[in-house]
């Protein structure tokens, strides 16, 4: 047996003292809730808004997927809900992470299903602090958008983008980058990706040039006659040396891109593809644009023997 202690008692032996392994989340302490007008419920429908973000500074995620990322990313989250069922099922992910556990709250399916966006959620949600992670101090590969109106397109370049190396996201009015349907298509790209949401994307556009990258437009080119404009040549898009300092400059699904950010650009891209559509859906057209970028690099490694 140990020496007494101060209080009299006697110590416990050395073997006796190592730390606990957690055998289960705090969550499990506090009750469940079963209660659609519980105010956690109020907190997280409002993040089904723009203004609820803002006043909260707070993003929606649904789905585990989106929590795994972010628990991988080490986010710090507020709140946590989740059934019972699915914290049965996900006893490793709490205790990985431990600060995830604790801001887990049990909740019934249906005070799930109200504070969810999804019709039929997985049983999980989250809400954390908007993602603020920053760009690089110099400029390398960009992607800028304008008036990108559609979540789905907005979450799906945002995946492609950082599939790409992209380094900065540049947005200029358009989609909330942070509804939740643009956090699910992006697979979790919009919470590493660096972003910034711009009045207008000019002058950042004229400064980008002016620090020697190249500005770079895609157009759709026309059935007839010469690929040119009064100032620019429009090459198809693999003949564009994009190991450069680039900012790639995308479109309105509808309008494209308007007359002035044209002329901020220095050099014009198309894809060629078949007369039989007039244009591609800007999401499916940025993946090769993107992607040509990372394709040009690696064939300019050098190949170990």
């Amino acid at each position: 047996m140990g020496e007494p202690s101060r209080s009299g008692e006697p110590s416990r032996p050395a073997d006796d003292c190592q730390p606990l392994e957690p055998r289960e989340p705090a969550a499990f302490l506090r009750p469940l809730i079963t209660s659609r007008r519980n105010p956690v419920v109020g907190r997280f429908r409002a993040l089904h808004e723009a203004r609820g973000r803002r006043d909260q500074g707070r993003v929606l995620l649904e789905g585990t997927h989106l929590i795994e990322e972010a628990a991988s990313l080490g986010l710090a989250a507020d709140e946590l809900l989740a059934t019972p069922a699915w914290i049965e099922a996900h006893q490793t992910l709490l205790r990985q992470h431990p600060a995830m556990a604790a801001v887990l709250q049990p909740v019934d399916e249906a005070v799930l299903a109200a504070a969810a966006t999804t019709q039929h959620p997985d049983g999980v949600v989250l809400s954390l602090p908007l993602p603020r992670p920053a760009a690089p101090a110099a400029l390398g590969f960009v992607l800028a958008l304008e008036q990108l109106q559609d979540p789905g397109n907005l979450g799906t370049l945002m995946r492609t983008a950082l599939a790409a190396g992209v380094e900065a996201l540049w947005l200029a009015g358009g989609a909330d980058p942070w509804q939740p349907k643009v956090v699910r298509a992006s697979a979790g790209a919009a919470l590493t990706l660096p972003l910034e949401r711009l009045e207008g994307l000019a002058p950042r556009l004229q400064q980008a040039r002016a620090q020697g990258a190249q500005v770079v437009a895609t157009t759709v080119r026309a059935r007839s006659g010469p690929a040119t404009t009064a100032s620019t040549a429009v090459i198809p898009y693999w003949q564009l040396n994009w190991t450069l300092p680039t900012v790639l400059l995308l479109g309105n699904e509808g309008a494209g891109l308007s007359s002035d950010l044209l002329a901020c650009c220095s050099h014009r891209v198309t894809i060629p593809h078949s007369a039989a559509v007039e244009s591609l859906n800007v999401a499916v057209a940025a993946g090769p644009l993107l992607l040509e970028r990372w394709r040009q690099q690696q064939e300019r490694m050098p190949i170990t023997p």
